[in-house]
């Protein structure tokens, strides 16, 4: 994967290079643009990541004890309607009737990725085996450390995998972002589109690509390194 992408970055190096460029397109994909507009994309990215992981899996840990089955299938449907909700459609609310930039932004990904990191980590703890469970309570752990010890490392492999969906998914819909001033690679799409530069479009598109595979790449080997041996 690492050397099908840089080829791919090669060859659109290359052909911005070759290409004559006018004023427009000699401003925007100059090296400097695309450097500061990745730098955006991945601070969009990362920090509606982190706010999915702090609500996510400790709601999911909550939502999985006995005394929350009864809440269990609503908090699901609240937050089935983040996902359900397009996240243009948020963004241009927020626009509306908040603010726009960097902020709105964050909170519309969030909103709109919570849930596959929610769901694993609910399928992750359920699918522990109760046998293990009980055997660590026999041996005369607490609940905490039952949790801490036992349910949540072997959850790691379920819950990084809804990790990596949302990485992805954040990475592709953080585009978004530009219609509302938040920057980020999606600015290179929307001027190649308002200023009818289809080659600046291009270059955009086939750099957001190429971001949301390296970065699906690295959660893979996080993965990897974060799953306890013997699994």
């Amino acid at each position: 994967m690492p050397v099908l992408l840089a080829v791919v970055l090669v060859a659109t190096y290359l052909s911005v290079s070759r290409r004559d460029l006018d004023s427009t397109e000699s401003k925007r994909l100059a090296l400097n643009f695309i450097i500061a507009r990745t730098v955006e994309h991945l601070e969009l990215t990362v920090a509606s990541t982190l706010l999915v992981l702090l609500i996510a899996i400790p709601v999911g840990i909550l939502l999985t004890r006995s005394f929350a089955r009864g809440v269990t299938p609503p908090a699901i449907a609240v937050f089935n309607i983040g996902q359900a909700v397009p996240t243009i459609g948020l963004l241009l609310i927020f626009a509306i009737v908040w603010r726009i930039g960097f902020l709105p932004t964050v909170i519309a990904l969030t909103a709109y990725t919570t849930l596959p990191v929610l769901r694993n980590t609910m399928v992750g703890l359920t699918q522990v085996d109760a046998s293990v469970i009980e055997s660590a309570r026999g041996m005369g752990m607490t609940k905490f450390a039952v949790l801490t010890r036992i349910e949540l490392p072997l959850a790691v492999p379920v819950i990084m995998a809804g990790l990596r969906t949302a990485l992805t998914i954040n990475v592709g819909t953080a585009t978004l972002g530009a219609f509302v001033g938040a920057g980020g690679l999606g600015s290179l799409i929307v001027s190649g589109f308002s200023s009818n530069h289809p080659f600046i479009t291009v270059v955009g598109g086939v750099l957001v690509a190429v971001l949301a595979l390296l970065v699906d790449y690295l959660a893979g080997i996080a993965e990897d390194v974060l799953r306890p041996r013997g699994l």
